[in-house]
């Protein structure tokens, strides 16, 4: 099975976006009726067979994965978890926009992703709507791509709200699409997952340490999304019941070794994964499925020098971006002390990295920081292919979409919310004491709010979280008023800006400026 996700063997006809700016090009190309190079015959005989839906559900998964990075970072940057950071101010400006709030309905990242999920959305449709038989491979396909499907168009709701649904196949004079009622796009997901959900087709693990069956969608993960669909929408007894499936399948675990080994390679697809981007130990491959994430990530290793163990294990050749603020370290601190055992697996103090063998490297300063570094993205020799120490971009760490301490979180708000706070406080602890703290005797909404911040900070995550909650304008007020960088002998504020914070109209991203120009049956997102 594992193998027929690797194969990136995609025809040209696959590759169109759905928004009306990709569209334009399909309409030009399909008044031409030119002949397939090959064997592999018209759109509408494609999907007759078993190996071709699987090449088609590879292209699906592949639209995903390379839309990763944009999305991880664009939802990131926009929390409060993170400076943006990098070599020096400037070095990606685009990014410290969305950072400090000062982007605009014409920025890259926001096209980047709105673009990205629409072509998930296609190459879904595709296998929906033109699969011909009725074979089991191809059930699978087409419910597995409804759950792919809803999970593009939740993430359009919950970051844009008026975006288009787009449930098939667009003809010529449908280009165009309109705004969407976000009530009717919160249906929608529901509709696809609930159907993949009941179609019998989608596979279950066969117990928690089953590292196979995982690597595709499974039932589970489907509920998990439609538990989040319904806890977003503020459906709580919906969503717990949804929720308690996935726990009570028993599928799924906690990671049981050392918590921050769960985000290397060497724990891919492990008990707590329930669904991750594969990524894989091949040398002949690897620039094909090479990404930014972790290389960004890392610390800004030009600026920093590194002795011992330090030198021995840690990636190096990476560019410092998504530093800690100081007040996700207090709130840890807040919450379980400077010694807390998920503390001290997820950030370090400057004294710290010191401890370890990094130093800043003479007069230079870490931008984008304030004397805190992430661990838990920070990724190790052994996690690259092969160790380029110049250009770090060879992970082979799958990348994360969900796992399951989220679900148990949602799980303890949806309980809490619907009246049942004992398991809602059953689920908080089980979180709890995989960190090694104290169970909770009672639990409210903040404790689960604050243990989701901890436990899943730089998970791209909190954004969406804390505009659900209307917790945004509150907390991220005075985001990117200043920014810091960080010298050996502490920090330096040494940017500020005019405009800045979470305001009103942030609410919901800006429909992008192109899609505006090119779609006159689009309106724009209140503010902007």
């Amino acid at each position: 099975m594992k193998k027929n996700i690797y194969k990136m063997v995609v025809a040209g006809v696959f590759s169109f976006l759905l928004p009306l700016s990709s569209y334009l090009f399909v309409s030009c190309s399909s008044e031409l009726d030119i002949e397939k190079h090959g064997n592999m015959g018209s759109m509408d005989t494609y999907y007759t067979t078993d190996e071709n839906v699987n090449t088609a559900s590879a292209a699906l998964y592949l639209s995903i994965r390379s839309n990763y990075f944009t999305w991880y970072f664009l939802k990131n940057l926009l929390s409060d978890d993170v400076w943006c950071g990098g070599g020096q101010r400037g070095d990606n400006g685009e990014m410290e926009k969305l950072n400090e709030y000062t982007y605009d309905s014409n920025h890259g990242s926001i096209e980047g992703v709105y673009s990205g999920l629409y072509s998930v959305i296609y190459n879904a449709n595709l296998i929906i709507g033109m699969t011909q038989g009725d074979t089991p491979v191809m059930k699978h396909a087409i419910n597995e791509a409804k759950v792919f499907r809803a999970w593009a168009h939740f993430e359009l709701v919950s970051l844009w709200g008026t975006a288009p649904i787009v449930d098939h196949l667009l003809t010529p004079d449908e280009y165009r699409q309109g705004n969407s009622d976000p009530a009717a796009t919160w249906a929608f997901v529901e509709k696809d997952l609930t159907e993949a959900i009941n179609s019998g087709t989608l596979p279950s693990k066969t117990g928690v340490n089953d590292q196979e069956t995982g690597i595709r969608a499974t039932k589970e993960f489907a509920q998990a999304l439609l538990g989040k669909a319904y806890l977003f929408q503020g459906k709580y007894s919906e969503a717990a019941s949804m929720l308690d499936n996935v726990i009570n399948s028993n599928k799924y675990a906690l990671f049981s070794g050392e918590y921050d080994q769960q985000f290397h390679a060497a724990a891919n697809n492990n008990c707590e994964s329930v669904f991750e981007l594969q990524k894989r130990y091949d040398t002949e491959q690897m620039w094909n499925q090479m990404d930014m994430v972790y290389i960004m990530q890392g610390w800004r290793s030009d600026k920093l020098k590194y002795k011992g163990t330090a030198a021995d294990v840690l990636a190096t050749g990476t560019y410092g971006f998504l530093n800690p603020r100081k007040s996700l370290y207090d709130a840890f601190v807040e919450w379980e002390g400077a010694d807390g055992y998920r503390l001290n697996k997820s950030v370090l103090t400057y004294p710290q990295l010191q401890e370890l063998g990094v130093s800043i490297s003479g007069s230079n300063a870490v931008y984008g920081d304030e004397g805190y570094f992430y661990w838990k993205t920070q990724s190790y020799k052994e996690d690259c292919v092969t160790d380029m120490s110049f250009f770090q971009a060879g992970q082979f760490i799958d990348l994360k979409i969900m796992r399951y301490a989220e679900v148990l979180l949602m799980a303890a708000e949806a309980q809490l919310q619907a009246g049942n706070s004992s398991k809602a406080l059953e689920y908080i602890n089980q979180i709890r004491t995989r960190a090694k703290e104290q169970p909770l005797t009672a639990v409210t909404l903040n404790d689960i709010k604050m243990e989701k911040r901890l436990e899943l900070c730089c998970e791209a995550i909190r954004y969406q979280d804390l505009v659900r909650w209307n917790d945004a304008k509150t907390v991220m007020a005075d985001q990117g008023k200043q920014v810091p960088a960080f010298y050996s002998d502490g920090v330096q504020w040494n940017w500020q800006n005019s405009v800045y914070g979470f305001k009103d109209k942030h609410m919901l991203l800006p429909i992008p400026l192109k899609e505006l120009e090119l779609n006159p049956n689009m309106k724009q997102n209140p503010g902007w």
